[in-house]
């Protein structure tokens, strides 16, 4: 049922062929760059080397799956979401592959609602850049005085004033805001209080360089900060953008969140699953490499059992996320949301405990930076939180499983 398309097969060994020979023997070079230049303002050289390398093989913008909304902007490739799961995996053994190929987040989530739902004048204004690779982008959803896994709570304010919009309102964990090439936001706020609950939000494009706009501070991940990307604190005060900005119409931003968000989660557990792959030969490789009390640790019952265990959740992990991956393809994402929150659910929390038991396998070196496995770590922990957290997702599906069964009369 879930074996490898020929074209898929294809398509992972280009990408493998290309990580292989430029991108993984420039790694030295990238981070040597990294440590010469201003992170925050300046993109390693060699970067954009590898970006245009890749864009002149073909190997670009591929994790859109066809669909109806393919125009002159933009046609997919033609992989579809099972087809392109195991690449994604792949890159994600990588840090920066993805970005590489034009396949990084937010900007996928950002590149789909504006194929799927912008104006032609939107498009060719903020999509086609995009596209290209000449800009990125950011999503501006959460926020820090409610709590916002529940997006009905948040308060930005839209209000309709003429020919524009005006927005008032904080924003934070904005992923991307402040990257030197960050040209848009799309913002997500309220343009009717009064409205049904579900009919209150909206989503508008916003310029980065809109007056009113301003970054007010990095917020670090366990303390690292994921220059130049990171993530980060938003003000904006009196921001006026054109009405023509908004997507789709007002009170439709619950509708375009639910679009956006089915195929950014495939593709953050299956690098998630990349994770765990990469966690588990650091830990086999040093595990058999050090001896205590007489023998390899590796040969220490313990972690034999944690080894075993790591490739069972690993392959679990791997084939339910396949599995959401085609239902998302053969019966839709609303049809697939099931299968869509238990890989968001089970995913993070496999890999967390596979990277903290090579952590502990490596004694005081694993939360060094020595390993790379206390950034994994950090990583990690974080995507328990993106795109909701654990228990937005668990609520959802207890409750599919809960409408399974009639509901008896309560005594």
């Amino acid at each position: 049922m879930f074996e490898q398309s020929a074209k898929s097969r294809e398509w992972m060994e280009r990408v493998r062929v290309f990580m292989d020979t430029h991108i993984i023997p420039a790694l030295p070079t990238y981070h040597e760059q990294m440590e010469r230049i201003d992170r925050w303002t300046e993109i390693p050289p060699v970067f954009d080397e590898l970006k245009a390398k890749a864009h002149a093989e073909g190997l670009w913008n591929f994790f859109m799956p066809p669909s109806e909304h393919d125009d002159e902007f933009f046609t997919s490739p033609g992989l579809t979401n099972f087809e392109y799961a195991p690449i994604a995996e792949l890159m994600g053994r990588v840090p920066i592959a993805s970005e590489i190929f034009n396949c990084m987040a937010p900007d996928t989530g950002n590149f789909e609602v504006l194929h799927r739902y912008g104006t032609r004048a939107q498009k060719e204004r903020f999509l086609v850049p995009l596209r290209d690779g000449l800009t990125r982008s950011a999503f501006l959803m959460t926020e820090p005085a409610v709590a916002s896994s529940d997006a009905r709570n948040i308060q930005t304010e839209i209000r309709r004033d003429g020919d524009d919009y005006v927005i008032n309102g904080r924003k934070w964990w904005s992923s991307g805001a402040g990257h030197p090439r960050c040209d848009f936001f799309i913002l997500m706020g309220k343009t009717d209080p009064d409205a049904p609950a579900y009919s209150q939000q909206s989503m508008i494009i916003v310029p980065r360089d809109t007056p009113g706009v301003a970054i007010v501070r990095h917020l670090p991940v366990f303390g690292y900060d994921h220059a130049p990307h990171g993530h980060f604190e938003v003000k904006l005060e009196n921001v006026r953008v054109p009405a023509g900005y908004m997507l789709l119409g007002e009170g439709r931003g619950f509708e375009i969140a639910q679009g956006r968000l089915g195929p950014g989660r495939i593709h953050h557990t299956m690098r998630n699953i990349a994770t765990m792959e990469v966690a588990l030969e650091k830990m086999c490789r040093r595990l058999q490499s050090r001896r205590a009390f007489g023998k390899t640790i590796a040969e220490h019952s313990v972690w034999e059992q944690r080894i075993a265990n790591a490739r069972c959740q690993i392959e679990m992990a791997r084939l339910l996320c396949l599995k959401a991956a085609w239902k998302m393809d053969t019966v839709g994402n609303k049809e697939a949301r099931a299968e869509i929150a238990m890989i968001k659910i089970a995913a993070p929390k496999i890999a967390q405990q596979i990277v903290d038991d090579a952590i502990q396998a490596h004694g005081g070196g694993g939360v060094t930076e020595d390993f790379g496995l206390a950034e994994l770590w950090a990583n990690t922990r974080i995507v328990r939180l993106t795109d909701g957290p654990d228990e937005v997702h668990e609520r959802q599906l207890a409750r599919l499983e809960l409408a399974k069964y009639p509901r008896e009369d309560v005594a």
